[in-house]
């Protein structure tokens, strides 16, 4: 199977805690520019997140919370595209940093050579700014691979956003990694047979991820910011955070368990 060669990251909740305080606050101000009294709070956002997808949350919304008929599915695209500008005014803003330890471990695969991708159910345009003012002007180039959630057919759980990245690096599946927090997340790493580890976002932190390699409630910075291991996997190093060399151990455990299954 050989060694680890790719890190595929989700985006939202994984590279930076997006949802509550930058998606939700787009679309509840979307819903008030359009003279709506719809208001998604914290919790109800929450429940909402089990749909993947903005314009699916949407229409999951209407019809499942409020029980209405199917809303025009045009006049849902132009609410999520208000709201999608209101989410870039914030990111511009400087509101959403990077998760604790993205930015170390983003360093430390770029400089042993392991390869990034992005396997994402945001589009491509609010991606990129987040790209750009969360992590760095030039993260994009980071970033050898990035499949965004409007250029394949179905979003996850479906593992169409993992195939694809994993086709566009050329690589097997069983020599990358994917980085997940939430569950839809891992079930698409799942079904494309990615092993997968899961540091859990705001709105995850209490649910279950079978498959993962090992779950984790954040990566951490060594000796300042301890992660903390929550399910599965290896004692974390002693210095507290979760880095290449770890990651490599877990998939190094993993090759060999599957090659003790062969």
């Amino acid at each position: 199977m050989g060694d680890l060669k790719a890190l595929i990251f989700d985006v939202d909740g994984t590279l930076a805690e997006t949802e509550r305080d930058a998606h939700r606050v787009g679309f509840n101000q979307a819903f008030e520019e359009a003279g709506l009294d719809d208001h998604w709070s914290p919790e109800l956002y929450g429940e909402l997140l089990a749909v993947p997808g903005g314009k699916e949350r949407i229409r999951h919304y209407w019809t499942r919370y409020k029980g209405e008929p199917e809303p025009d599915w045009e006049w849902v695209k132009g609410l999520h595209e208000r709201k999608a500008e209101i989410y870039t005014e914030r990111i511009r803003a400087g509101l959403v940093p990077p998760r604790s330890g993205i930015l170390r471990l983003l360093g430390e695969a770029r400089e042993a050579g392991v390869r990034l991708a992005i396997a994402t159910t945001t589009t491509r345009a609010p991606l990129m700014e987040l790209l750009a003012h969360t992590l760095a002007p030039e993260a994009a180039d980071w970033f050898e691979v990035i499949v965004a959630g409007d250029e394949v057919a179905e979003k996850k759980p479906s593992p169409d956003a993992y195939h694809k990245a994993v086709e566009e690096l050329g690589l097997p599946a069983e020599q990358c990694l994917a980085v997940e927090d939430s569950p839809p997340g891992v079930e698409a790493a799942v079904a494309a047979d990615l092993p997968v580890v899961v540091t859990t976002s705001e709105y995850t932190r209490d649910r279950e991820f079978p498959g993962a390699l090992a779950v984790f409630d954040r990566l951490g910075e060594p000796d300042s910011e301890a992660a903390r291991l929550l399910a599965g996997g290896a004692p974390l190093p002693e210095h507290g955070a979760v880095d290449l060399a770890y990651l490599r151990e877990l998939f190094a455990s993993r090759v060999a368990d599957r090659e003790a299954e062969a």
